[in-house]
């Protein structure tokens, strides 16, 4: 399991995208050498945990608990075969791509120790976007990423330090739940009975998928989800 690239992206306008600025950070480029990583602090005021990577609307990305995007090249290159063009690292607008690791099956808040420094810890997965359905320019893109559960990655920093092309990662801590990834995914996005169930991964959660869990379970209560 090890860091394939590390991607970052500079503000740039387009026509595709919510942010009142209308700008995007999202055409995430492979730079060479190691790149500082840190916990850019609190949503809203936070940016990017990547240096010299650009996060335009605060509102939806940025901040200590999405401070850093990770996908799989694995799954990265299913969607090369599925659309039948390239996508080189950094497509899907990822921070870190990785390969040896199946992002889907990782656990809200297992840590991952990183090259010599850093270790981050999972938060949940991407929900897709306008801008993310704009950059790609594929019809129906948002239900066909939605269907395929493979999200990747959010990341918060617990330890700051540099990165590279090449670092090994090492899973360092599981917590005592069955949370995936993939499984919160579903739950926030077809699957919404099963949201109770998924607050026992409360304490790692990123807001916006924590926030939804819990408008949910208290609207309709713990035995919707079937456990929790």
């Amino acid at each position: 399991m090890k860091i394939l690239s590390v991607n970052v992206g500079s503000a740039k306008p387009v026509a595709f995208t919510d942010a009142p600025s209308g700008m995007t950070g999202i055409d995430k480029q492979p730079v060479e050498g190691p790149v500082r990583v840190s916990p850019p602090g609190r949503p809203g005021v936070g940016a990017s945990g990547v240096a010299g990577d650009a996060v335009c609307d605060l509102r939806s990305h940025g901040g200590d608990d999405r401070a850093v995007y990770a996908f799989a090249r694995e799954d990265l290159d299913g969607w090369e075969d599925e659309l039948g063009r390239p996508l080189a690292n950094g497509a899907f607008g990822e921070n870190l791509t990785t390969l040896g690791i199946d992002l889907r099956e990782a656990l809200v808040g297992e840590r991952w120790h990183i090259g010599p420094e850093v270790v981050l810890e999972v938060t949940g997965g991407r929900i897709p976007c306008r801008t993310f359905a704009g950059w790609l320019g594929e019809k129906g893109w948002l239900r066909r990423f939605t269907r395929k559960a493979a999200s990747g990655a959010m990341l918060r920093v617990i330890e700051a330090g540099e990165i590279g092309v090449g670092d090994p990662i090492e899973v360092i801590h599981r917590p005592a739940h069955d949370v995936t990834v993939s499984r919160l995914f579903r739950a926030v996005t077809t699957e919404r009975e099963s949201l109770p169930s998924v607050l026992v991964a409360a304490p790692w959660m990123e807001r916006e998928q924590l926030e939804i869990a819990r408008s949910y379970t208290a609207k309709y209560g713990r035995r919707s989800g079937g456990g929790g």
